[in-house]
């Protein structure tokens, strides 16, 4: 994480809670700029391009956000990332911004890795369970890695809890070699 993405971000969040804008809605339209910004080689040339002036590259910026019916405020950010040659860490920034709002809400995040892909009932109920732990709304993002044997381990912020077998059979063997 840079610094200046997290700045970015504080940014973006001031502006939306002072201009009282959804949040939700600032992220999804970002995104989609983000998503076409990423598919387009042709665009990020010519947006992340030195030798136009951030005027031209604002003007190209102006008709994509036009097309994609972005709200004028996530327009002006845009414009600004282009202005301080910041666009190519939009990726991280809304990273960051999504960290922002969900912090400023309330929202705990939370990185929930299963042994296997888990159904949508076992997500929610999953979901439930770390919200419980945290004592509030989480957020909740799903991956799988097989070695975890079976179980699952969650992060939040810095703490980790491990309920895996492949976990719970380290701590078996440090207890044992401690003997």
């Amino acid at each position: 994480m840079t610094a200046f993405a997290a700045q970015y971000a504080r940014a973006l969040a001031d502006v939306v809670v002072t201009a009282k804008l959804d949040p939700a809605q600032v992220e999804r339209q970002a995104g989609e700029f983000a998503a076409v910004f990423a598919q387009s080689r042709e665009l990020r040339e010519v947006l992340l391009n030195p030798s136009l002036t951030a005027k031209q590259r604002v003007g190209i910026l102006d008709a994509v956000s036009g097309k994609l019916r972005a709200d004028p405020m996530v327009r002006n950010f845009m414009a600004v990332l282009i202005e301080h040659g910041r666009l190519g860490s939009l990726d991280e920034i809304l990273r960051q911004y999504k960290r922002e709002t969900n912090r400023r809400l309330g929202i705990a995040e939370a990185e929930v890795v299963t042994a296997r892909k888990l159904e949508a009932a076992e997500r929610g109920e999953m979901e439930r369970q770390v919200a419980a732990l945290a004592g509030g709304e989480v957020r909740a993002t799903f991956r799988e890695d097989a070695s975890l044997i079976g179980g699952a381990r969650i992060r939040m912020g810095s703490t980790v809890y491990d309920g895996s077998v492949r976990g719970r059979l380290e701590r078996l063997r440090e207890r044992l070699a401690e003997n």
